[in-house]
């Protein structure tokens, strides 16, 4: 849950990332000190280019100045998520659909496969062999992109 104050940076980088047609995941303030952390991560199908990510960071920068939300020095981070960026709603699933996942189990089992899409807290993800599994997002521990090695070409001997 966002607190007051990264909502109203939310409010800030939103016009700014629906410009450059980018969703913004997450907006987080780090507490504490005189040079506070502000890490915003937006991605998009495709990913995202170091120019948007330059011209978000100048935008909210400006915005962020003119408004004086944080008294003091701050640091601001605009970045896209990793590999390792858990998928957790359709809008995640619709953002990387087609790509490779690993889907991790409470009890430690592991499925990977290619994401098939979302519809109503049911995900598709379609094994190697073909398979389609349907998994309620509830009952994995976490989802994640992940890299396919066995699709990945060969290397010259």
């Amino acid at each position: 849950m966002e607190s007051p104050l990264e909502l109203q940076i939310r409010e800030l980088v939103q016009p700014i990332a629906e410009e450059l047609g980018v969703d913004v995941l997450r907006v987080r303030v780090g507490s504490g000190g005189s040079n506070r952390l502000v890490q915003v991560i937006v991605d998009r199908a495709g990913g995202v280019d170091a120019d948007a990510l330059a011209s978000i960071s100048r935008g909210l920068s400006l915005q962020m100045d003119a408004e004086d939300l944080i008294a003091g020095r701050y640091r601001l981070e605009i970045s896209s998520p990793g590999l390792d960026w858990a998928l957790e709603s359709a809008a995640d699933f619709q953002r990387y659909a087609g790509e490779w996942l690993l889907v991790l189990y409470p009890d430690g089992r592991r499925l990977e496969g290619w994401n098939r899409g979302m519809e109503s807290d049911v995900f598709c993800l379609e094994d190697e062999a073909g398979v389609q599994h349907h998994i309620a997002l509830a009952d994995t521990a976490r989802v994640q992109r992940a890299i396919n090695w066995k699709a990945m070409p060969k290397g010259k001997k």
